[in-house]
């Protein structure tokens, strides 16, 4: 049920706004019509609202409960997105709230959604993806879902994305663990395994680096668990997930990818034959009206980390100690040094530096395509460079600062002769949005 309000403001009148009705509650959308991916598909802010009532079952069993990061793209996914965690002022009086702590000492009270009325809610904001915490509202500091993260390099095929899934499935089943894929929405695959809440975001995240490096061992060819990208081969296992104040998508989650796929809920048995282009928001709605949640009984199969601790503990006696953490994180005793590869320096001999993978810097922007556009003119002066690299020659960082994102563009000359390798220029475009904030915090540290 729904009705049209009329637009408030005064002079000249605003877009006229439309009012549901969702489990009784009255939810409005303001500009329903107001675009909100205008390439391949063509959707309006309504339309996205009316998708996640149709999957509400579905997408409610990854958030419910839980608190939410908001993830607003206000004007669409042409427009640049940022992250508030902070529950906005103006909410309904239905809407719960809970105040996490974060690694940096901050806290902020976040938004809780229990039922569809408060997914409508979020959507209205410009959520066009759900970002829960992975734990619940009742105890913030102890986890129930470990999350398995696989992020494929540039130039890797979506076959080998399938067979480090299967390959994570065989381990899971070794350790006693259920685990529940889904695609990403974008290149990967999530696979989320629900454990009981006993233990901290350090031991979830030790046990998340214990199955990559497992993984890694069992496929070597085709995983990774090396947090460099400089480092990297073949599908990224990101165990740094699992640390505290990190979010990933949810499922029926929809992408801001120009053909609006969504983040798909699987079965094992579709994995080895599943293409992500298949799940989008045209597409998603029929399947879960025609079979359901497949993740329908996740909540029914916690999981111990028992196998997986004793895993890290075997592999920290071998000298496997802690992988890096993200860069905003305190140093933790055992880390190895947080520092990429390319810029560090023998241990053995401090003087000496060590072979340095020649990276340069070609573009830092809020807007994704800006900084693509900035690597075609970088390959445009450097044409004779360019012809040299291979496809993971070029790293696309997805950059996440406190409230924006980022995109930050290298360029790896490893396959350029010496004589042949550009100068660093000054990137184009350069605009890092975290720069200034970064400059306070360190500078706050030294004080």
């Amino acid at each position: 049920m729904a009705r049209k309000a009329p637009g408030e403001g005064g002079g000249k009148s605003a877009e006229a706004a439309e009012t549901l009705v969702v489990a009784g509650r009255e939810v409005r959308v303001t500009h329903p019509d107001k675009p909100y991916f205008t390439r391949e598909a063509k959707l309006s802010k309504i339309d996205l609202v009316r998708y996640y009532l149709s999957v509400a079952d579905g997408a409610l069993s990854g958030i419910r409960d839980r608190p939410i990061v908001l993830k607003r793209f206000v004007d669409g996914t042409e427009g640049d997105a940022f992250y508030q965690k902070r529950a906005p002022d103006k909410r309904p009086d239905w809407l719960r709230t809970v105040t996490l702590s974060f690694p940096s000492g901050r806290t902020a009270e976040e938004m809780v959604v229990d039922d569809a009325a408060g997914l409508a809610f979020i959507v209205n904001l410009g959520c066009i993806e759900l970002h829960p915490h992975p734990v619940r509202a009742a105890d913030l500091e102890h986890p129930d879902e470990l999350r398995v993260d696989l992020d494929p390099g540039p130039g890797v095929a979506w076959a080998d994305v399938r067979r480090v899934a299967l390959e994570v499935r065989a381990l899971l089943d070794e350790v006693g663990l259920a685990g529940w894929p889904k695609t990403s929405g974008s290149r990967g695959i999530h696979v989320n395994v629900r454990i009981h809440p006993r233990w901290t975001f350090s031991e979830v995240r030790r046990a998340a680096i214990a199955l990559s490096r497992e993984i890694e061992r069992r496929a070597p060819t085709l995983a990774t668990s090396k947090w460099w990208k400089e480092e990297r081969h073949g599908v990224f296992l990101d165990y740094n997930q699992n640390a505290k104040d990190r979010t990933t998508c949810s499922g029926y989650s929809v992408r801001p990818v120009p053909d609006a796929r969504v983040s798909a809920p699987l079965d094992w048995s579709e994995v080895p034959d599943c293409e992500p282009a298949d799940f989008t928001v045209a597409t998603m709605p029929a399947r879960f009206a025609a079979r359901g949640d497949p993740h329908a009984g996740i909540d029914a199969s916690p999981g111990s980390l028992e196998a997986l601790l004793e895993l890290a503990a075997r592999d920290q006696a071998a000298g496997l100690g802690d992988a890096p953490w993200p860069p905003h994180f305190a140093k933790t005793a055992g880390e190895a040094p947080r520092v990429a590869p390319s810029r560090a320096r023998s241990a053995a001999k401090p003087r000496a530096p060590r072979t340095k993978m020649p990276l340069v810097v070609v573009a830092n922007s809020p807007s994704k395509d800006q900084a693509l556009a900035g690597l075609e003119r970088w390959k445009a002066r450097h044409a004779a460079v360019a012809e040299k690299l291979a496809v993971d020659d070029v790293l696309v960082d997805a950059m996440r600062g406190r409230s924006s994102t980022w995109t930050r563009i290298r360029v790896n000359l490893r396959h350029v002769p010496e004589d042949l390798r550009p100068a660093p220029e000054t990137p184009d475009p350069d605009d890092d949005p975290t720069r200034e904030w970064r400059r306070r915090w360190a500078e706050a540290r030294r004080a």
